[in-house]
């Protein structure tokens, strides 16, 4: 009688808990968000001026990149010249401890990138930089 009984219950559907199997892919979800480094671009190809003394930098969360013929982007958007110092100021709020680096086409003008790098000053960033190409 009861080998009638143990048979009855082996007939029964197995099933899988999934739930641990979830809790790891959020976890390893949340793992690979955190351990993302975003590039930060700021909407336009420059060609970059080379130079020998070049140094990689790694913090820099200000980006402004100058096109030949005038024109200068910050956050993927062209902005205007006189709006620079307001766009810095509003972006160095968020994070003091990071820095400007400007990317200035080789054919930009030299008086407006000393323009955008005195308005960037101006906003209160003290560790300002120009792109450059190493040879």
């Amino acid at each position: 009688m009861r080998n009638r009984h143990s048979r009855r219950q082996s007939g029964a559907v197995a099933e899988i808990n999934m739930t641990p199997l979830i809790d790891m892919v959020f976890i390893l979800l949340i793992f690979f968000i955190v351990t993302t480094s975003f590039v930060k671009e700021t909407g336009v190809d420059v060609s970059r001026p080379s130079a020998k003394t070049a140094i990689k930098k790694e913090l820099a969360n200000i980006m402004i990149s100058i096109t030949p013929n005038g024109e200068v982007w910050m956050d993927k958007r062209q902005v205007d010249r006189r709006a620079v110092r307001a766009n810095v100021e509003r972006m160095h709020a968020e994070n003091p401890e990071g820095s400007v680096i400007i990317l200035a086409d080789k054919d930009a003008k030299t008086g407006l990138l000393i323009e955008v790098m005195d308005q960037a000053r101006l906003a209160g960033v003290a560790n300002v930089s120009i792109a450059a190409q190493r040879d």
